[in-house]
């Protein structure tokens, strides 16, 4: 899985106990925050045992199953009595490796019943909490369990209330009585009986955990800026149906913006970045989330890696290729990982501009407007005159804690100026 992703959640089983596989076969399917993907086998063999059922959430690293395969036959073989030997040492080994296996993966329970993934019980015993601790310790994941934040926000707010105890004791003539934290409860919302009920679908209850998160955590700000991209529509007019035929492939406006953006990025590198805790890490490379609708209308955000590297025709079958991936749900883990800056098309919904919510843990994000054919004064040599032209917003949300005003609005202004100089006579 990708170096972000820490569990994974197993959604089905496609082998079972004593099924037969095959190479590169597909054995179950997994669901991560990020995507879901199939888990193939690395050998042929047969499967015999599985250590964990559907909806289990497993770690990354963990055995999930034991495949057993054939040894090298020699001339022992042959032999009835080596033959059965070969069996008894073969069944041996695999009986120790299930046993390790076992071993390694065994659910954590603790007295008080409750499952701890070995993630949760390492971080417990690296901060010295006790048992009695962890089973006070109030779990949001799925069954009450503990999962990763809950014990990291119990961690933050031990040693929060630590740091106040000992100003408490140092200067007893300030003590006051601590303000206790209230957490907003949101009101009931009351359904008749003609209403419908709808369970959001996993997806949907991990972007809108995300959504939350990003806005808890960046300091959003907003710049927006329109682009007079009349000279791309014509151009684009003109050449599209050439570059069909040539490369079979569609040419849209998505991997044009993408390579304005990503020439823009490499204009401002303080834009490519993400923050960590105090320290600023600023992207080697240029890697260019691209949000895509879901089949379910959920959105992803795959990954055009080394954007800036790319000439058009390698950025476009990038774009087309991800897309059509994505409407399928075929993306792979490594698709979605890795990005340092995204980019939304809110115009293919017909919204002329937006506020975009930052994907963490990058530092901005950018909405493309609809292309819109509107009046606007034209400024010539004769003077100026009024004309129809093609034009767009460009509304770009950023992290106000590392990037201010003139960096985020420079660097916006600088895809205007991009699209706006393109060349009507380039050829592709």
């Amino acid at each position: 899985m990708g170096e972000s992703v820490a569990e994974a959640t197993i959604t089905s089983w496609l082998k079972e106990v004593g099924d037969t596989i095959e190479m590169d076969e597909p054995v179950l399917e997994i669901a991560t925050d990020k995507v879901d993907s199939e888990v193939p086998s690395e050998v042929d063999g047969v499967l015999v045992e599985k250590f964990f059922n559907v909806d289990d959430v497993v770690q990354v690293g963990q055995v999930i199953a034991v495949i057993e395969v054939e040894g090298n036959e020699d001339s022992e073989s042959t032999n009835p009595e080596g033959e059965e030997q070969h069996q008894e040492e073969a069944i041996e080994q695999v009986e120790e490796i299930i046993a390790v296996a076992k071993e390694t993966v065994a659910p954590i329970v603790s007295n008080d019943e409750r499952f701890y993934s070995p993630l949760v019980r390492n971080i417990a015993k690296q901060e010295g909490i006790s048992q009695q601790e962890l089973g006070a310790i109030s779990g949001s994941g799925k069954d009450g369990r503990v999962t990763k934040n809950d014990i990291l926000d119990y961690i933050k707010n031990r040693e929060g209330a630590n740091q106040e105890a000992v100003i408490q004791n140092e200067t007893p003539a300030i003590q006051s009585k601590p303000i206790e934290k209230t957490q907003a409860i949101p009101a009931p919302v009351v359904s008749g009986g003609e209403d419908e009920i709808i369970e959001m679908t996993r997806m949907g209850k991990i972007i809108a955990h995300h959504m939350v998160e990003s806005v808890q955590t960046s300091a959003h700000v907003q710049s927006f800026i329109e682009a007079d991209v009349t000279n791309i529509w014509n151009w684009r007019k003109k050449v599209k149906d050439g570059f069909m035929k040539r490369e079979g492939e569609n040419l849209t406006f998505t991997p044009i913006f993408m390579e304005a953006i990503a020439k823009a990025l490499r204009e401002f590198p303080m834009m490519n970045i993400s923050l960590q805790g105090h320290t600023i890490v600023k992207k080697k490379n240029i890697n260019l989330g691209m949000a895509a609708a879901l089949p379910d209308g959920n959105l992803i955000v795959p990954v055009i890696k080394n954007a800036d590297q790319l000439n058009l025709v390698g950025m476009t079958k990038q774009v087309n290729d991800l897309a059509n991936r994505a409407r399928l749900n075929k993306l792979k883990p490594d698709d979605i990982q890795g990005g340092t800056y995204t980019v939304t098309n809110v115009g293919t919904f017909g919204s002329i501009m937006g506020t975009p919510i930052i994907n963490q843990p990058q530092v901005g994000i950018l909405a493309l407007g609809a292309i819109r054919k509107v009046p606007a004064v034209i400024e010539t040599p004769e003077g100026d005159f009024i004309g129809i032209r093609y034009k767009m917003f460009l509304s770009h949300s950023y992290d106000h804690r590392v990037v201010n005003g003139a960096l985020g609005g420079q660097f916006v202004k600088a895809v205007k100026d991009y699209l706006e100089a393109w060349d009507s006579n380039r050829e592709i």
